[in-house]
């Protein structure tokens, strides 16, 4: 995934103030590296980038075939199953994998537990990474995407779900700009700028954190219309409150997967001298992780128990949905406790990579799998949309690098040293 113009920059590699440079050397010192464009671009022959390659050059051609010829020609999506993949997979679990972002600058600014400060910038970026390519996701699956800003600018709606799911949604991408704008006006050498963006930390924080507890919950207050829609094992009138909660484990595990595979990939980019204990930090995510785990795993139960559908567990779907329960949510809850107690990093970092996907596996059960589950014809995602989904993901990994790569993420800007 590294390769030499992507292998990360000294300290002495972070471009002076703008006012400092020509126009030439700010281009070869903010994009290409210091490198010449040819030599930028004989780096860039790696086995990464070729696998990236060949998803965008198959994967782009889908997305345009897709509007050129329409949702009908690309998806296996009918008015029976309206929501697809598209939604389960690129929406509603990509907006609670960039949950991370709420959660460390909450936990730093708000709390003030600032040996976190090392990863609140990375996380962040994946937050606001996340949510710009949520936007992209439903662009994509939106019949008439021209129109997405229409409900927010012309209609007043104000008791519906996704009135207030837009609105926060669209406010928070803002926010999570803003949040993250220190780190790039350190890269352009912008310091009034800089100053002025810090100065609203806290504030954005605090708007951020209510931002997301509003629209976190309220995606799954969607499904709270389709009653008899959903199979009785997963529709509950507390889907709002598993909604944010798995969303806040989410973020919790994303930033673990996060800080692990960042500082494997981009081991050029961590300062030596920072003496930032990265195991010490999983293993306090992971406390707190498995704390609400606990908590979501019964509450969970709590919804079984209140619908009294014990009988539906010795079905097909009851399996599933036990493994779902125990494999997704109680065994990470106890095996990132085991972690913490006797201090193993690398099983805490496993388990992360499994919360993670056991959220995923959880809003695809309920936007995909447990939708419509007594109908005869039931949706199954066509390989284009497929595809689709990892053309974008794809694209997200790539922004990301590049970003981490050029800006100060990862570590202090030494410039501004004195003021973080």
């Amino acid at each position: 995934m590294n390769n030499r113009a992507d292998a990360g920059l000294r300290s002495a590699d972070f471009p002076a103030p703008l006012s400092l440079r020509a126009p030439g050397a700010w281009i070869a010192d903010t994009l290409f590296m210091g490198l010449t464009p040819r030599a930028y671009v004989r780096s860039l022959f790696t086995p990464f980038n070729l696998i990236a390659t060949l998803i965008l050059a198959s994967g782009i051609p889908v997305i345009i075939y897709r509007f050129v010829y329409g949702l009908g020609a690309a998806t296996n999506l009918s008015q029976a199953n309206p929501w697809g993949l598209w939604i389960g997979l690129d929406v509603l679990s990509g907006v609670a994998l960039a949950a991370g972002g709420f959660t460390l600058a909450a936990t730093v600014y708000i709390f003030g537990l600032k040996q976190y400060h090392a990863v609140v910038r990375p996380a962040v970026l994946t937050g606001f990474l996340g949510y710009a390519f949520v936007v992209v996701g439903l662009l994509v699956d939106l019949g008439r995407p021209w129109k997405l800003p229409v409900p927010i600018v012309y209609s007043y709606g104000t008791t519906s779900v996704m009135f207030e799911v837009a609105w926060c949604v669209c406010l928070y991408n803002v926010v999570l700009f803003l949040e993250f704008a220190p780190a790039a006006l350190e890269w352009l050498g912008l310091r009034k700028a800089r100053e002025w963006a810090v100065r609203m930390t806290i504030g954005l924080t605090v708007f951020g954190v209510m931002l997301s507890t509003l629209h976190q919950s309220s995606l799954g207050a969607l499904f709270l219309l389709t009653p008899t829609k959903m199979h009785p094992l997963w529709y509950s009138p507390f889907i709002p409150i598993y909604f944010f909660v798995s969303a806040v484990i989410a973020g919790l595990s994303m930033v673990i997967v996060e800080s692990s595979l960042s500082h494997r990939i981009f081991r050029s980019q961590i300062d030596p001298t920072g003496h930032v204990d990265v195991d010490r930090l999983t293993l306090g995510l992971a406390r707190a992780a498995s704390i609400v785990l606990f908590a979501y795993f019964f509450i969970r139960l709590q919804g079984l128990a209140d619908s009294q559908n014990w009988a539906l567990l010795n079905t097909p779907y009851g399996y599933w949905y036990l493994f779902e329960m125990l494999g997704f949510i109680l065994l990470p809850c106890l095996v990132y406790a085991f972690g913490v107690r006797y201090r193993k990093p690398a099983l805490v970092r496993a388990t992360a990579a499994w919360t993670v996907l056991g959220v995923v596996v959880y809003r695809l059960n309920i936007s995909v799998v447990a939708m419509n589950w007594n109908m005869a014809n039931r949706y199954v995602p066509s390989w284009m949309e497929v595809l689709t989904s990892v053309t974008i993901i794809t694209i997200g990994v790539l922004t990301f690098r590049w970003i981490v790569n050029r800006m100060p993420v990862l570590r202090e800007h030494p410039a501004y040293h004195e003021t973080y």
